[in-house]
């Protein structure tokens, strides 16, 4: 690999999305759903902030009583699955609740979730064979 190669694989992007952040009622629990769901590793910068990276989208979260809600127009963040009944075990058992079960949709099917201190996620996955 040249070394431009290596320098733009770890580069960000010139004016592409490059970071998400949420709010998080409750630090812990969140933090804990992620890594018990998806295999998370957090990196805490004090009480009040904990960063993910490696998952898609670098980002993190912020301590904070607001909530990201697709009914309050909130932007929706979206997982892949290979196994869409897989994730969605995982998810319940990592204590997430569904707010939308799988449904169909052109081009797959998806379940919307949230994680414990509310914000809403969707995990889509290829319409079943």
């Amino acid at each position: 690999m040249s070394n431009i190669r290596a320098q733009e694989a770890v580069m960000p992007a010139h004016e592409k999305i490059n970071y998400v952040e949420y709010p998080a009622r409750d630090m812990v629990a969140t933090k804990r759903f992620f890594q018990d769901a998806f295999g998370w590793v957090f990196e805490d910068y004090g009480a009040d902030y904990a960063a993910f990276s490696g998952q898609g989208l670098d980002g993190g979260f912020f301590r904070s009583d607001l909530v990201a809600d697709t009914r309050q127009g909130s932007a929706l963040i979206v997982f892949y699955s290979a196994d869409l009944e897989r994730t969605l075990a995982k998810v319940v058992a990592a204590g997430g609740r569904i707010v939308k079960p799988v449904f169909a949709f052109p081009g797959g099917r998806r379940f919307h979730f949230t994680e414990p201190s509310g914000n809403e996620f969707a995990v889509w996955s290829e319409a079943a064979a």
